[in-house]
């Protein structure tokens, strides 16, 4: 029973990262926190390898360890463990799909093709496809509104 109970709550931490990436996206960097999130808009503004932005991966271990710790410290608490697993799956994914699959920061996954994974890029250009922090669309990674599922449009994000 601990066993499904546990894994319920990992898949539940990992399902509402995307809605807090989402929110975290669309009002904190698009938001309060743009001077972050701006030279990832402008990849010709960039420095390096490492953006201003990449201290959002920070920002979002900060809880996931802090289960960990709490998780594994408070017997009574040990659910929160799990959320710490769900948040850092989470985390392990959008690095994989937006670092490496969207922008290639690491050249992996050269051969991924699927209509979800191009609805992926077609959402991703199409957020990148404004340099300010006004009028952009799609915040989520995994959850890709169909219009960007079977269009044909040009999908280059990689040019960081």
């Amino acid at each position: 029973m601990n066993i499904v109970f546990y894994s319920l709550v990992t898949l539940a931490a990992y399902l509402t990262m995307e809605f807090v990436a989402w929110f975290a996206h669309k009002y904190l960097m698009h938001g309060l926190l743009w001077s972050w999130h701006e030279d990832h808009h402008k990849p010709d503004e960039k420095n390096g390898f490492f953006e201003k932005n990449d201290r959002f991966f920070l920002v979002f271990a900060v809880p996931s360890a802090t289960c960990f710790i709490l998780g594994s410290s408070l017997p009574d608490w040990f659910f929160l463990f799990f959320i710490g697993v769900g948040i850092a799956l989470y985390g392990l994914t959008y690095f994989l799909i937006h670092d490496v699959y969207i922008h290639r920061r690491f050249k992996w996954f050269k051969k991924l093709d699927s209509t979800y994974s191009r609805a992926i890029l077609r959402a991703h250009g199409a957020h990148h496809s404004k340099q300010t922090k006004e009028d952009c669309e799609s915040f989520g990674l995994l959850v890709v509104d169909k219009k960007f599922f079977g269009k044909r449009t040009n999908t280059n994000t990689n040019s960081k």
